[in-house]
């Protein structure tokens, strides 16, 4: 990250299941936003300590047990504000502390730097991502050459495939990818650019394609970590399945 930029993203790989903990660092105020506290989240808490960062809100991206585990345990430490959208609050039905409940396209001040949320469901009905400057925190919506499942409680690939869309044509190609779970063969982050390129659940333009291979094709095929595929390899999977 260039130097000169008003915020710094610290990602730390946690527990079993190779989770991504953010700490969202506003440089002006010293403030910073804790994402998906999850796992050993006390090397994130330790990580702020050092560099004098106070953490001031919690970004949930959804409310799956693998990312909220540690929330409790920074709200030991912090008086933090705990962000998520309305529909995952619903869907998750946990009994937060005044959460601050949001919809997409809504604005998250972390000192002087901006977030904006984004609704991606899919994944959850409530999922979000958090767009900041030239960076996407993603959850389990998109990850490297890969994206979340929608085989349990709450998903909906139909939902996937669109949010996956929006992504696709919103997000300017320099956008950096920062998924939810290190799930990729080297560079745990990617530019959307690579993404179009070689993940190939942005490679379907009809729903029922994406439906198709998302729930019928993908886990028969493919295995961690997930390397790239082209469009052709893409379509081509799911012919005659």
């Amino acid at each position: 990250m260039k130097s000169d930029s008003p915020h710094q993203i610290h990602a730390l790989e946690l527990g079993p299941m190779e989770n991504f903990v953010y700490l969202l660092h506003d440089k002006a105020s010293n403030r910073a936003a804790i994402v998906d506290p999850a796992w050993e989240v006390e090397e994130v808490i330790e990580l702020a300590k050092a560099n004098e960062i106070l953490i001031t809100d919690i970004l949930l991206t959804h409310s799956h047990h693998d990312h909220v585990n540690g929330v409790e345990r920074v709200l030991n430490q912090y008086d933090a504000q705990i962000h998520l959208l309305k529909e995952e609050a619903k869907f998750w039905g946990a009994q937060q502390e005044k959460p601050t409940l949001h919809r997409g396209g809504d604005i998250i001040k972390i000192g002087e730097s901006e977030i904006t949320v984004l609704h991606t469901p899919g994944h959850t009905p409530g999922s979000a991502c958090y767009h900041m400057g030239d960076h996407l925190i993603a959850g389990d919506t998109l990850f490297v050459f890969g994206c979340g499942r929608c085989d349990m409680a709450g998903g909906d690939p139909e939902q996937m495939f669109n949010s996956l869309k929006h992504l696709r044509s919103d997000l300017p190609s320099h956008t950096i990818l920062h998924p939810g779970h290190n799930y990729a063969p080297t560079d745990p982050t990617s530019t959307m650019a690579t993404q179009k390129q070689g993940n190939p659940f942005l490679h379907f333009d009809e729903k029922q394609d994406f439906v198709k291979y998302r729930m019928q094709v993908h886990d028969k095929i493919r295995d961690i970590p997930y390397t790239p595929v082209n469009r052709e390899e893409a379509l081509a999977s799911i012919k005659d399945k």
